[in-house]
């Protein structure tokens, strides 16, 4: 060794040792972490890993921002975080144990509006903390996009929660000339941030930006129709995520200017991605007016709605036809979830198999109320992974199965949507469930999907319905294949 080295090692140690350099190391850490995580999140086998490194990088993301605070004198009152924090992992804990898988989607929803909240308000005593005329360009613009972004999350998410839990009308509402208003409100919120710019002092123009994206968020939402709340949730997701890297670049955190970055743009590519699975532009989503929720009384026997009636069945009927079967795909949809029937589907799986039969499961990309619901709820019930196919996947396999079983699936396995061009959902790529040999459909009712349109598919003459919960349904099944 020689003797410059020891130096070296020393001016090593003493660079650590300084508080800002190791609130640096954990941001640093804390980004590499988020990074694994959401790349292990893009599959299945390796999902529970990235979930456990982005909760350790949360982790040191929370140590290194309290640790900077200390150093900067800005904290002031642990107990307020002590508090604060046992509130949060209560509810955190809570909702975790409590909320039902069916309402994923509505718990996902309130965590953004809260999220939006939060950053919101954190730009707003941002703001007031340095008085307006002291701040930079760079400051004031960030600050204000923020507040806009913070608060347009956090009522645009309760509206999407509300119109899933069916608190506001799950179909568009609209009125004339909604969606020119809306873009003026948005050109007039990106006008005052530049007012802001030109004068920070102009605190009149702060908090009109805070009201219109308090606006915004509930105007932009309205004409959104129920079909289309999982884009939507895609996009309050990558507003969240917007917001948060404003706030980075505000505070100067560099941790949260990376991880906001992420998730903005990762909610964006998936809110696409949904899109594309509907064969709708992300401008249809947002200004089309289209996925109504349908209303109604429910029907239970008979007729479809209008048209030929379907063939309804029994489980004894339905049994016979499984037990026959050598190859079944399982399409799940959001009835499976309403029902809680994903425990019930793999314990018939397992006896389908014992009897020598091959189960496989398609899982089209908007099945469910949120992207990977039904990934989630397949998950919960032990389906093993290599189970589950995407539609891009296993589409063609259908023309060779023997029973496509449709657990409560209605809009992505509707034939309209390759043969009906007047149809809304023309175009839009669907599950092949209607080219199996014979198809067996569990719904509860013969109401119209989450589209509002009603399904071929029920009407076909190789389609077998059986009515009734799914749950009950399957478990009948399983019973009856044991005997």
């Amino acid at each position: 060794m020689t003797a410059a080295q020891p130096q070296v090692a020393q001016a090593v140690i003493g660079a650590l040792s300084t508080t800002e350099t190791f609130v640096q190391l954990l941001y640093l850490t804390a980004s590499i972490l988020f990074v694994l995580g959401l790349k292990d999140l893009g599959d299945a086998q390796t999902a529970r890993r990235g979930v456990l490194l982005a909760e350790i990088g949360m982790v040191a993301a929370v140590a290194g921002t309290l640790l900077f605070g200390v150093d900067k004198g800005i904290i002031v009152r642990w107990e307020w975080i002590v508090v604060a924090l046992l509130i949060g992992t209560g509810v955190g804990t809570a909702m975790g144990l409590w909320i039902p898988m069916t309402k994923m989607p509505e718990r996902i929803a309130l965590s953004h509006a809260f999220g939006g909240l939060a950053v919101a308000l954190v730009g707003v005593v941002e703001y007031l903390n340095h008085g307006g005329p002291q701040m930079g360009t760079l400051h004031i613009t960030a600050t204000g996009l923020e507040v806009a972004l913070g608060a347009l999350t956090f009522t645009g998410s309760l509206m999407a929660f509300g119109k899933l839990q069916g608190f506001i009308t799950g179909r568009p509402v609209t009125y004339p000339l909604q969606n020119l208003s809306n873009l003026a409100m948005i050109v007039g919120t990106l006008g005052l941030i530049g007012l802001l710019v030109y004068s920070p002092g102009a605190s009149w123009a702060f908090y009109a930006v805070a009201t219109l994206g308090v606006l915004l968020g509930v105007l932009l939402v309205l004409p959104i129709g129920g079909a289309d709340m999982p884009v939507v949730i895609c996009l309050l997701n990558s507003y969240a995520g917007l917001a948060a890297s404003a706030t980075g670049f505000a505070l100067d955190n560099n941790v949260l200017i990376i991880c906001g970055a992420l998730d903005g743009f990762s909610g964006f590519l998936l809110g696409m991605m949904m899109s594309k699975a509907m064969n709708r532009s992300f401008s249809n989503v947002l200004f089309g007016a289209f996925g109504a929720a349908p209303e109604g009384k429910a029907v239970t026997e008979g007729a479809a709605p209008s048209g030929p009636a379907p063939n309804v069945g029994s489980v004894e009927e339905a049994a016979e036809v499984l037990r026959a079967a050598r190859s079944v795909i399982v399409v799940p949809g959001y009835g499976m979830a309403v029902s809680q029937a994903q425990h019930a589907v793999r314990d018939l799986a397992n006896v389908l198999a014992a009897n020598g039969c091959d189960v496989r499961y398609a899982i089209h990309p908007v099945a469910g109320r949120m992207p990977g619901h039904m990934n989630v709820l397949l998950a919960e019930a032990n389906v093993p992974y290599d189970h589950l196919f995407d539609l891009d996947v296993i589409n063609d396999d259908f023309t060779a199965t023997d029973v496509a079983l449709v657990v409560g699936a209605n809009d992505v396995v509707n034939p309209a949507a390759r043969s009906n061009q007047s149809s809304p959902i023309y175009g839009m790529p669907i599950l092949s469930a209607d080219m199996a040999k014979t198809c067996v459909v569990l719904k509860r009712s013969l109401n119209a999907g989450f589209a509002g349109i009603e399904n071929e598919l029920f009407v076909r003459s190789n389609t077998m319905m059986v009515l009734g919960d799914a749950k009950k349904t399957l478990m009948q099944f399983t019973s009856a294949l044991k005997e």
